[in-house]
């Protein structure tokens, strides 16, 4: 008899319990069923007796272990059902085996076996969907539809999103209608303006006549007006509180007024009356003391109790037209003079800290109301720079899209952009960290603006002007005013989201950044370019004939910048 050679599976060597012979079977493997069928099981459970587990093929007992006696069907026993056992076991006619069962799978009575017993107990998973996630509450609401944002299954996601960002940007252009209400009412130019600081809704104003008015912007009415001064009202500012306001005028003198109207048969005068020695041009009251400074020939700080002011800060010989406390470094303070200078002073030292020189002269300045270190400067030049008090060699950015000097500036209260009003008779809105204006106003009638404020919430925009108007602008050219259903929020987010993201694409680009001008403003920023271009040529050519390094490379920030003085 030949040797067999090693064992495959279509030659396994079974042992069987009924016969003490070895063969070789060389048929196929059996299935699970018919293994478990053509074997004699070992029950583990004990006899009557005192003897070991014995080899029987019945009674099955509910619980025994069953181990194959050859050890082929895994070494690890399988329990007994009690419905398996009382259907007469393995190998019955009353038992139906399941071909499919792999054995030692439990079925749901805990049967070992793969027999009909545990089938009947197996565990369906069925769909289970929350009602609320698909059902309307009423039927006029819209069909809720599950989506799948599988991205394989949506190939043309991209392309309906730039069509939808495309509509929303020219519906932005369309919708874009800024200008909300005149407040007239003033007899002469408006000079001046300060916002309250605890309602929203009141705002005081300082025309060239002397006259100053407090008005109220939800009825957009004039609630008071009074005689404040003889000539200019050069400025203006609230107190902290909110309980009470200063002005300054070309009479020399500083006036405290209260904020609300004088009761029935009391005259309209002042709390308190300094008169000054010089003319001042500028006041503006600390953040949290009552304590304010007032500029003209030099600069002081005044307690509001004296009569005299507290210490005097002087660096130069020139009258400082603006005074400005820092909201978050209370103690610092920054002031614009006719020289070009720019002056930052330390109240507590009662001394200058430092001063930076530029080309032309700075109107105004505005402290940023979430950074302490930054600042921005209205210039003559057209432009604006924004500083940072800690390297006033260069400026962090200058914001250029004037055509004309520029005269006032004011941050909102995000930090995040600012307001600046010019001679050009427009109203521009700036990012910060960007060189050109987002946003540009003007209307027909509008003339020189001398003074703008950004409301404390963020929402709108206010502006005096020669011809003795104030206006009130959205900050938001196309936000749509009112209460806003849910699902026009939704729409709206959806929308920017969408415009920021296809920002950058040519057509969305063009059409976002497209602003009607008047044509006086048009033809002054098309000769200014040619100007720029001019110079710039010219540079190029310098540098080109001239002895290598001779001619050196100026930024755009630093060509502004005189000098630094600490």
């Amino acid at each position: 008899m030949t040797d067999p050679g090693p064992a495959s599976p279509a030659k396994r060597i079974l042992t069987r319990s009924s016969g003490c012979s070895t063969s070789v079977d060389t048929t196929p493997p059996l299935s699970p069923a018919a293994r478990f069928s053509s074997c004699t099981w070992r029950s583990t459970e004990r006899t009557g007796d005192a003897g070991g587990p014995t080899a029987h093929a019945w009674p099955w007992a509910p619980g025994a272990a069953l181990i194959p006696s050859g050890g082929d069907l895994g070494a690890e026993p399988l329990r007994v059902s009690r419905d398996c056992a009382e259907s007469g076991g393995p190998g019955s006619s009353g038992h139906v085996w399941r071909k499919e069962a792999a054995v030692g799978r439990r079925g749901g009575s805990g049967c070992a076996c793969p027999c009909a017993c545990s089938a009947a107990r197996m565990r369906v998973k069925v769909l289970s969907r929350n009602p609320d996630d698909y059902v309307r509450e009423t039927k006029l609401d819209l069909q809720r539809v599950p989506r799948n944002y599988d991205p394989a299954l949506h190939p043309f996601e991209v392309a309906r999103e730039y069509v939808r960002a495309l509509n929303a940007t020219k519906l932005e252009r369309v919708f874009a209608k800024p200008f909300l209400s005149s407040l007239d009412g003033h007899r002469d130019g408006v000079n001046c303006m300060a916002k309250h600081p605890k309602s929203l809704s009141t705002v005081l104003s300082g025309a060239c006549d002397g006259e100053v008015r407090i008005w109220n912007l939800t009825k957009r009415q004039c609630i008071r007006a009074l005689q404040a001064h003889e000539g200019f009202v050069r400025g203006m500012c609230a107190r902290f509180c909110g309980t009470s306001f200063f002005t300054v005028g070309d009479d020399k003198t500083v006036k405290q007024w209260k904020m609300e109207s004088p009761g029935y048969g009391e005259e309209e005068e002042p709390i308190h009356t300094i008169l000054g020695k010089t003319v001042y041009t500028g006041i503006d009251h600390h953040w949290k003391d009552a304590v304010f400074a007032t500029c003209g020939q030099q600069v002081d700080i005044w307690d509001e109790q004296r009569t005299s002011p507290m210490c005097s800060l002087t660096w130069g010989f020139d009258s400082i037209s603006s005074v400005k406390f820092n909201p978050i470094e209370t103690y610092l303070l920054g002031s614009c003079a006719s020289d070009r200078n720019i002056v930052l002073y330390d109240m507590r030292q009662s001394t200058p800290l430092k001063k930076v020189i530029l080309n032309m002269r700075t109107n105004t300045l505005c402290w940023n109301p979430m950074e302490a270190f930054i600042f921005t400067a209205a210039n003559e030049d057209y432009n604006l720079y924004t500083f940072d008090m800690r390297f006033l060699t260069s400026p962090v950015m200058v914001h250029m899209d004037h055509v004309s000097a520029v005269l006032d500036v004011d941050y909102s209260p995000t930090g995040k952009e600012f307001v600046s009003a010019s001679f050009d008779k427009s109203v521009r809105i700036f990012p910060v960290d960007k060189g050109h204006s987002r946003e540009v106003y003007h209307t027909k009638r509008m003339q020189h603006v001398i003074t703008v404020k950004w409301t404390s919430d963020s929402r709108y925009i206010l502006c005096g002007s020669d011809e003795m108007n104030i206006r009130l602008w959205k900050a938001n050219a196309s936000e749509k005013l009112g209460v806003l259903a849910p699902r026009e929020k939704a729409a709206m987010n959806y929308n920017q989201k969408l415009k920021e993201k296809f920002q950058h694409h040519p057509q969305i680009k063009r059409i976002a950044r497209h602003r009607h001008l008047p044509k006086s403003i048009y033809c002054q920023i098309k000769e200014q370019r040619i100007m720029r271009e001019a110079r710039r040529r010219k540079e190029l050519n310098r540098r080109k004939h001239s002895k290598p390094g001779s001619v050196p490379v100026v930024s755009e920030k630093k060509k502004h910048i005189v000098a630094v003085v600490q």
